[in-house]
């Protein structure tokens, strides 16, 4: 009885979070876990005239077809290939620039760099590679300007062999001021008192770095990096579909991308749902063997052992 009126005091207690987050918690179940359902059309030959339950049975057999197809396993090289250049070239990036950011003394000087840095995080992958092709296309501002010089033009927008490059920059450039904001608040949680200490014994600015700072961030940069690697074959659907055909499937083709052409676009839903679910199994395992990794490392990953 005393439990249950605990409970009863917890909810009156509470009762305004829970009415401020019940929204957000509909929209998940809503689009997130309702959708779900969906997944049994990978084991089916679905016909969306008939629907889920009337549609035939097909056991493993859309997964046999997936995997018999070299075209599959080439989007997946793909996708790992490029998931690895974003890793290396890309998950860093936001680190530097937050513990540089964090050294700016001037608050105001800080916002505003912070500010047209994170600007970009709410443009549309449309917009920004309209933005890089004005700059960086055939007709863009780099190659007239070569061309005024009388020198040679350089192919980047249409290059499959630097299409990893470009793709990783595109995503250093829209989305690192949203690590940014992370690292900054991890930052700011760091005890100011230690700087002072370690200055105060003679360490330099490299010295509070290595020993304070990076120890510091390492609980935020061990769980990002799960986050990351748990969404590495997530590279991005959008960004990739519309530089697809300028630089050839060969290069761009990924696994949304696969299931796009040869599964949505042919309306073989099922087809496409199978390379979903096997995308999904695989992020899920990955980000499992992650967090178990940063378990034994001695950090808390995406909860507390």
């Amino acid at each position: 009885m005393s439990e249950g009126l605990t409970r009863r005091g917890r909810l009156r207690r509470d009762r305004s979070l829970l009415i401020m987050v019940a929204p957000a918690v509909i929209l998940l179940l809503i689009f997130n876990y309702a959708p779900m359902v969906g997944v049994v059309t990978a084991f089916q030959y679905y016909d969306p005239l008939i629907g889920i339950w009337d549609s035939d049975w097909a056991g493993l057999d859309q997964f046999q077809q997936l995997f018999a197809d070299s075209r599959f396993w080439h989007a997946l090289g793909n996708t790992l290939y490029l998931s690895f250049v974003q890793l290396i070239l890309f998950f860093p990036i936001p680190i530097v620039l937050a513990m540089l950011l964090n050294s700016v003394l001037s608050e105001r000087v800080r916002n505003f760099i912070q500010s047209v840095v994170y600007l970009p995080h709410f443009f549309s992958w449309v917009l920004v590679i309209t933005i890089f092709q004005q700059m960086l296309g055939g007709a863009g501002a780099l190659n007239q300007w070569l061309r005024s010089q009388d020198l040679e033009t350089w192919d980047v927008m249409t290059n499959p062999d630097t299409f990893a490059l470009l793709v990783t920059f595109q995503g250093v450039w829209k989305e690192a001021g949203w690590g940014i904001i992370v690292f900054l608040a991890a930052l700011a949680a760091i005890n100011p008192g230690l700087y002072e200490a370690a200055a105060a014994d003679g360490a330099g600015p490299w010295r509070r770095m290595w020993h304070i700072t990076l120890p510091g961030l390492r609980g935020v940069i061990v769980l990002m990096l799960v986050l990351r690697l748990g969404g590495a074959l997530s590279v991005g659907f959008e960004q990739f579909l519309i530089q697809r055909d300028a630089v050839g499937h060969e290069a761009a083709e990924v696994l949304d991308t696969y299931a796009f052409y040869y599964g949505i676009a042919t309306t073989n839903y099922s087809f496409g749902a199978a390379a979903g679910l096997f995308k999904s199994v695989i992020s899920l395992l990955l980000i499992w063997g992650a967090n178990k990794l940063a378990h034994s490392l001695g950090e808390d990953g995406l909860y507390r052992k």
